[in-house]
């Protein structure tokens, strides 16, 4: 072996290494994600008897999946490039029960010391064209790896069961249709967003009337407690007068 193999050789070790450490950086980003989601979720369910999150779905980008959107984007076929102009390599979906679960849940993940929110997107107040509805979040988080620390992007995507399921189905209509879907359809699809929309804040109504009524009842409750303790008191206090 001639000696500019042996250096090719050891460029190529080294290239796939610092390639395999790249997509273990996103990797590890996920699992610190996922910890923080999940130590949220059992919090809300010990403490306040309610757990605002139904799904949480992970995944990372495949290296293909990479490759093409630089070759769409026309990004430079370098790590660094990569690094900056695609921060969808690792992502995270949240599904809610309602919306304002949503927001809650964003607040309380963009409250983490270690956590910089870098984009925001609101997808529910600014529906897109076609209808799409959920909250985009971009997040970079640091990783330490043995001799370094990575400063990691995760997209983070907190929707509703509705704005969850009409974004599945819609996904997969283009996809049958190779995204040449007929106009009608488009429209259609459009109006079943509406539709999800105005189920989510419906459901929002409900929770809230129950939430008050619950309150309510908890109000009374305690009303009565009051009245039974100044009764006691009351009682034993005459009980040592006489």
């Amino acid at each position: 072996m001639s000696l500019e193999q042996v250096i090719d050789l050891k460029e190529l070790k080294a290239l796939k290494v610092e390639l395999t450490r790249f997509m273990m950086a996103y990797k590890f980003a996920l699992d610190e994600m996922n910890t923080k989601i999940n130590i949220l979720k059992e919090e809300f369910s010990y403490i306040h008897d309610y757990n605002p999150i139904e799904h949480v779905k992970s995944r990372l980008k495949s290296p293909e999946s990479i490759v093409k959107k630089i070759l769409r984007k026309g990004y430079d076929f370098s790590l660094d490039s990569i690094k900056e102009n695609i921060r969808d390599i690792a992502g995270i979906r949240i599904t809610c029960s309602f919306i304002s679960d949503i927001y809650e849940l964003a607040d309380m993940i963009a409250n983490q010391k270690d956590i910089k929110v870098i984009e925001f997107k609101d997808y529910i107040k600014n529906a897109k064209p076609n209808g799409y509805q959920s909250l985009h979040l971009i997040l970079q988080i640091p990783i330490f790896m043995s001799d370094r620390e990575e400063l990691t992007y995760v997209e983070v995507q907190i929707r509703t069961i509705a704005m969850d399921f009409w974004a599945s189905l819609e996904h997969k209509i283009y996809y049958k249709y190779n995204k040449d879907v007929p106009g009608h359809m488009v429209a259609e699809l459009k109006e079943a967003a509406v539709m999800a929309s105005q189920l989510d804040k419906k459901m929002e109504r409900l929770h809230n009337e129950i939430l008050e009524l619950k309150q309510a009842d908890q109000e009374g409750e305690l009303q009565q407690l009051i009245q039974l303790s100044s009764g006691n008191v009351l009682e034993q206090f005459l009980a040592k007068k006489e």
